[in-house]
């Protein structure tokens, strides 16, 4: 059905996701177990690329704020991190079965650094005034919203989704352009590229290298081979 006030929301991840399956997500996160979108593409991607960087697609969505106004559905929404953000994330966070009976849930979300905060926290080494104090100095912009129940998911529909970039692309593009100019055959092709040390290069995340286009990693390689 047509969404009269819909919100463009993105999910990164490994793989496109056209059905959502609530069993597999994973419990212990912010808002508990659920599926997780933000209105920031950046964000998404960010995600994406920070956990699974081999292989990164975003997945969109349309998202009916009508639900908001939809008496049918139980909704917590945190402005700012609050106290009552606080509590809710900490209970979530530190409890595997944590649960509670809200159908969407959203707010800000606990990056890698308020992350640690919260772990300085549990463990005690931090109180919740310096954890607030602290937040002061984070001033770059997220969001996430969190599908907790079957019957919220009616609320998100399916638009499309993108490749970012996968590592396996890039090499099946390498191995047949090496096929191509100097008439390898396809095992060869692979041998070479997969035992070179661009490719071992590619392989590590901080290289930044998956962010390469093929040809400029094919380059790298006639280079280091020296054809």
């Amino acid at each position: 059905r047509k969404r009269r006030y819909a919100m463009k929301v993105y999910h990164g991840s490994y793989t496109a996701v056209e059905e959502i399956d609530l069993t597999k997500c994973e419990p212990r996160k912010d808002f508990g177990q659920g599926f997780y979108v933000t209105k920031y593409k950046e964000q998404a991607e960010s995600f994406a690329i920070k956990k699974h960087w081999q292989h990164c697609v975003i997945t969109e969505f349309e998202f009916d704020e009508e639900v908001y106004q939809d008496k049918n559905f139980k909704v917590l929404r945190f402005d700012s991190y609050n106290d009552e953000w606080f509590d809710f994330v900490i209970n979530n966070r530190k409890h595997f079965n944590a649960t509670h009976d809200y159908d969407i849930i959203e707010g800000p979300v606990a990056d890698d650094r308020i992350q640690r905060r919260i772990e300085r926290f549990l463990r005690g080494e931090i109180s919740r005034e310096e954890f607030f104090a602290q937040l002061v100095y984070d001033k770059q912009p997220n969001h996430q919203i969190c599908f907790c129940t079957l019957n919220s998911l009616q609320m998100l529909d399916f638009i499309s989704y993108k490749i970012i970039f996968s590592i396996e692309d890039i090499g099946e593009k390498v191995i047949e352009q090496l096929v191509i100019d100097f008439d390898f055959d396809e095992e060869k092709a692979a041998d070479i590229f997969f035992s070179s040390a661009v490719f071992g290069q590619l392989a590590e995340q901080d290289t930044k290298f998956y962010q390469k286009s093929w040809q400029e990693i094919y380059q790298m390689l006639k280079n280091e081979l020296n054809i």
